[in-house]
C-alpha cells in the first residue's frame, strides 16, 4: 500500500499547472561585459518560473555565499552600489539592471535571483555575467623632434563597436572637436606648440582616458637676458643677469662679456658692481639641436663724478679780453657743473664752459644725484687788449701827425731856402766892399800876405727902426805865415767864416761885437 500510494503525490504535483510543468531559469543578453571606466553598464536579463507562482522578491547579488539569514545579500542594499544601482526590470519577466560609473572595483560575476511564494521556490541564474572595467589609453612617442610626423592612437583593452568616434583633447581642451573613426591622431608635421598632454574619449561616454604627455623636442630661439634689479644700478650694488631661451630640452647657457667667456648657468652674479662692468653680456643658449647667442645687453650703472679737471686752451696767461676754461668729468649720469674763484663761497658760473674775464684762481664742481667732486684750482691772468677801435683811432692818429710832420718840413724847408738866397746876396755884397778896398795892394803883399784865416760876417740886431739902412762891416785878420805853409793856407782861406743873423747873440774871445742901433761893427785881430 505505502509502495502503491508513494508515487502518487509525485504525480500529482507534475499535474499541478506552473510548478513541475515549466522550467526555471535566467537568461543573461551577455556572459561577459567589457567597460570603460567611469561609464555606465546595462546588464540585461530575463528569467521564467513555473505559471501559479508569485514573485515575491528579485534582485541583483554577487555573492557566493549566503550570509546569516541564509540568503545571497542584495547589490541594492550595499552601499557601494545602492547610488549606483538601478533595476529596470519588473516581477515578471526582465530583470535588467543599470550600473553607473564603474570602476576597477567592479569587475566582479554578478547574478540574478528571484523568490517565489514557495518555500522552495526560489533561484539564482548561474553562471551570471562578468563585468571587466578598463580604461582608454593612449599611445604616443615619448619624444620627438619639431618636424617629424606624430600619430597618436586612443586604445582599450574592451572590443569597441566600429562605430565608436573618438575625440582628442590636448591639455584638457578639445581638439576642435576633432574626431577619428579610426582612434588615431595624425600630427603631420608637428610644431613646438604641439607639446602637452593628450588624451581620448569615447563620444558617447563621458570618460576621457588618461592623458600622455607628448615631448616636442627643438633647437634654442630667441634667448633673452633679464637684468635684477632692472631700472637702476648704482655702483657697489649687486646685479644678477639671467639667461631665459626657449628650448627643448633645456639649454645649457653659456655668458660672453666683450665676446670673452665670463661664465656658465642660468644667472651670472656680479657683486659689488663697477663702472669696469658696463660693458655688452651676451648669453649663448645651446642643446644637442642647435645652438643661439641672445642680443647684447649693456649694464648701465650710475657713479658719481670723478676725475674732474679744468684746462684752457695754450698757457694761464691769455692776452685776450677773456679765457674760456672746459670742465670735463667721468659720471653717470652726466654731471651738472658748477664754477668758483677761490675765496669765493658763490658759484660765479655754471656749464661745461665758463668765460673768466678777470685774472683769478678759478675751479670746478661736478655733481650728480650720487656724490659731487672738485677739481684742482687753476691760476688764470688776463691781459686787457686794445679794441679794434682804439687801434684804429691810434692808427689814424698816427698817419695825421705823419702828414702834418711833413707839411712842417717842408715849409721849413721852403723858407730856409728863401733866406739862404738873402744871405748869398748879402755874402757877394760883402766881399765885393773887401776888393774895393784891398785894390791898391800889391801882387806880392798879397802873395806874401796870410789869406783871410777868419771873415766874421754879423747883422746888425734891429731896434725897431725898420727903415733904418743896413750897413755891414766886415773885418779881415790878416796873419803873416811861413812860406811853406802858404800853399795849405790858401786851401783854408774861407775855412773860418761864420754868419751871425741879426738878433743872434755871439759870446767868443777873440771877437768882440759892439751893437748900435743901425749899425754892426766887427773887429779884426
Amino acid at each position: 500500500m505505502s509502495l502503491l500510494m508513494a508515487p502518487l503525490p509525485l504525480m500529482f504535483l507534475l499535474m499541478i499547472p506552473g510548478v513541475y510543468g515549466q522550467n526555471w531559469g535566467v537568461h543573461y543578453g551577455s556572459s561577459h561585459i567589457c567597460a570603460l571606466k567611469d561609464s555606465s553598464v546595462i546588464m540585461s536579463c530575463t528569467y521564467t518560473y513555473p505559471t501559479g507562482l508569485q514573485i515575491k522578491k528579485v534582485f541583483w547579488t554577487k555573492a557566493l555565499v549566503k550570509n546569516a539569514d541564509n540568503e545571497f545579500p542584495d547589490l541594492s542594499e550595499d552601499t557601494e552600489y545602492s547610488q549606483r544601482l538601478q533595476y529596470l526590470g519588473d516581477k515578471q519577466q526582465s530583470c535588467t539592471i543599470r550600473l553607473s560609473h564603474v570602476t576597477q572595483k567592479d569587475e566582479h560575476m554578478y547574478y540574478f535571483r528571484f523568490i517565489t511564494d514557495k518555500d522552495n521556490g526560489k533561484w539564482r541564474g548561474e553562471p551570471g555575467v562578468t563585468l571587466t572595467v578598463t580604461d582608454l589609453q593612449v599611445e604616443a612617442p615619448e619624444r620627438v623632434t619639431e618636424g617629424d610626423s606624430v600619430r597618436l592612437t586612443c586604445k582599450s583593452s574592451c572590443t569597441l563597436t566600429d562605430r565608436a568616434t573618438f575625440i582628442w583633447y590636448r591639455n584638457s581642451q578639445p581638439l576642435t572637436e576633432r574626431r577619428d573613426r579610426n582612434n588615431q591622431l595624425l600630427l603631420q608635421p608637428v610644431r613646438r606648440e604641439d607639446a602637452g598632454r593628450y588624451s581620448c574619449a569615447l563620444h558617447e561616454h563621458t570618460y576621457i582616458s588618461p592623458a600622455v604627455h607628448l615631448n616636442v623636442t627643438y633647437p634654442p630661439e630667441n634667448p633673452v637676458i633679464f637684468i635684477s634689479p632692472c631700472c637702476e644700478i648704482v655702483e657697489g650694488d649687486s646685479v644678477t643677469l639671467s639667461c631665459i631661451s626657449d628650448s627643448n630640452p633645456p639649454a645649457d647657457i653659456s655668458w660672453f662679456k666683450r665676446g670673452m667667456f665670463v661664465g656658465f648657468g642660468i644667472n651670472y652674479n656680479i657683486s659689488k658692481i663697477s663702472s669696469d662692468h658696463s660693458e655688452e653680456y651676451k648669453c649663448k643658449s645651446r642643446n644637442k639641436h642647435g645652438e643661439k647667442y641672445s642680443d647684447a645687453a649693456t649694464l648701465n650703472i650710475m657713479y658719481p663724478p670723478r676725475n674732474v679737471s679744468v684746462s684752457i686752451n695754450g698757457s694761464g696767461e691769455v692776452e685776450e679780453d677773456s679765457v674760456t676754461l672746459s670742465c670735463s668729468s667721468d659720471s653717470n649720469p652726466p654731471a651738472e657743473i658748477s664754477w668758483f674763484k677761490e675765496n669765493q663761497s658763490s658759484a660765479v658760473g655754471s656749464g661745461q664752459s665758463f668765460s673768466a674775464l678777470q685774472s683769478g684762481r678759478f675751479y670746478c664742481e661736478a655733481h650728480n644725484q650720487h656724490g659731487s667732486q672738485r677739481s684742482a684750482v687753476l691760476s688764470v691772468t688776463v691781459y686787457r687788449s686794445l679794441g679794434w677801435p682804439v687801434w684804429l683811432g691810434i692808427t689814424v692818429t698816427c698817419v695825421g701827425l705823419f702828414i702834418i710832420i711833413i707839411i712842417i718840413v717842408f715849409i721849413m724847408r721852403k723858407r730856409r731856402g728863401a733866406k739862404a738866397e738873402v744871405v748869398t746876396v748879402k755874402q757877394d755884397d760883402l766881399y765885393s766892399n773887401v776888393n774895393e778896398r784891398d785894390a791898391h795892394m800889391s801882387e806880392s803883399a798879397v802873395c806874401d800876405d796870410a789869406p783871410y784865416a777868419s771873415v766874421s760876417y754879423s747883422t746888425p740886431r734891429r731896434d725897431g727902426n725898420e727903415d733904418a739902412e743896413e750897413i755891414q762891416y766886415v773885418t779881415v785878420q790878416h796873419h803873416k805865415t811861413k812860406p811853406m805853409q802858404r800853399a795849405e793856407e790858401n786851401e783854408n782861406q774861407y775855412g773860418n767864416l761864420r754868419i751871425h743873423q741879426p738878433g743872434a747873440a755871439m759870446r767868443r774871445s777873440d771877437v768882440k761885437t759892439v751893437e748900435e742901433d743901425s749899425a754892426i761893427y766887427s773887429s779884426v785881430k
